[in-house]
């Protein structure tokens, strides 16, 4: 399968800024594998869909407030620092990206705040990359208490490039399955869940149970090769608990759904897959591109938002769904005025 294959035109005014005023008011696509039927519904409607034994997947990453504004010694230049993983937690070491890069070196001093936070750029890692060292000698909690006060929530483009983050950004841009903080973007998927959607799924008798991947700006990276077998992703840190292994592997048995709840979950369920196809209790970090045609052992429906043209999740998705049933689905959404991203509509594919 070639990256060609997944270009589209997608209208920019169906790239969703905003969030649907209420979670489960995001419209909902459920596609039919085995009949090719597309449904055109609401989110809360999905509970239509599973049964008692049917168990949802979710990740409850929690995104950290990674973007950071702040100002240049001397110059008090305005600068911009997205901070993307810690390095060295004694020493309070970053890796970060900067904007704008050329104004940024090695040596300079970034004020954050009104100065109660200080880093300092001790190397250049990429063209836009810098490893930033935080001068700090008070309590471990306080430094970051302030990183996070000081922090916004890093949207991604092409909404950054729109709209900078707003009050509205803090709630929703999470989930409510978010409890493990470390990703720079939430599971899209998981977003339209609501406490009530939740609450009448468990009255069906539908599991939900979690995994954690901390979703990195590698899953937002241009695939820069045609022929996909040779694009390689960013590893990113995941965990899976063993009540939810056993759990999965209790629903697999019992011939029930297995539902995962967004591109970031289905990765992590087949990056741990014991001989007898069975789900594996295990943490560590995984690179796994999902792409057409791949044989999947563990999730056996997917619940996934739109996704932008030549996006790995959308690559992801055509190999659950089968990728002219999903391309067709895409275009039905396209004429239908779906919302597309990490703000927008949802699909289910069953």
């Amino acid at each position: 399968m070639k990256l060609s294959a997944y270009r589209f035109d997608l209208p920019s005014e169906l790239i969703a800024l905003y969030p649907a005023e209420n979670r489960d008011d995001a419209r909902l696509m459920v596609v039919h594998r085995d009949t090719g039927k597309i449904e055109h519904r609401t989110f809360r409607d999905i509970v239509d869909y599973f049964e008692e034994g049917d168990l949802m997947v979710v990740n409850n990453t929690k995104v950290f407030p990674a973007r950071l504004y702040g100002y240049k010694e001397k110059t008090g230049a305005d600068i911009e620092v997205f901070l993307l993983r810690e390095l060295k937690k004694e020493s309070h070491l970053w890796d970060a990206m900067v904007d704008p890069a050329r104004k940024i070196r090695v040596g300079n001093k970034l004020f954050f705040g009104d100065g109660e936070l200080v880093g300092e750029v001790i190397d250049n890692t990429t063209n836009r990359g810098r490893t930033i060292r935080f001068l700090w000698d008070g309590e471990e909690e306080e430094f970051y208490a302030t990183v996070k006060r000081l922090g916004n929530p890093p949207l991604p483009e092409p909404i950054y490039s729109r709209r900078k983050a707003e009050p509205i950004d803090e709630e929703r841009f999470q989930t409510i399955f978010a409890e493990v903080e470390g990703a720079i973007a939430p599971p899209a998927a998981g977003l339209h869940f609501t406490k009530q959607v939740v609450k009448r799924l468990a009255i069906k008798g539908v599991d939900i149970k979690p995994i954690t991947m901390h979703i990195s700006l590698g899953s937002f990276r241009d695939v820069e090769v045609e022929d996909l077998t040779k694009h390689r992703t960013d590893s990113e840190q995941y965990a899976i608990p063993e009540e939810t292994a056993e759990a999965v592997n209790q629903a697999l048995e019992a011939k029930r759904r297995v539902c995962a709840v967004d591109i970031s979950t289905l990765r992590t369920l087949e990056t741990s897959v014991s001989a007898s196809n069975r789900l594996k209790a295990s943490e560590g970090w995984t690179d796994k591109f999902i792409f057409p045609r791949y044989d999947f052992k563990i999730a056996n429906a997917l619940l996934v938002n739109f996704e932008l043209p030549e996006a790995t999740a959308l690559m992801s998705a055509c190999a659950f769904g089968g990728y002219d049933l999903i391309m067709e689905a895409y275009q039905e959404a396209i004429k239908e005025g779906y919302r597309f991203f990490i703000y927008g509509d949802a699909m289910l594919i069953l």
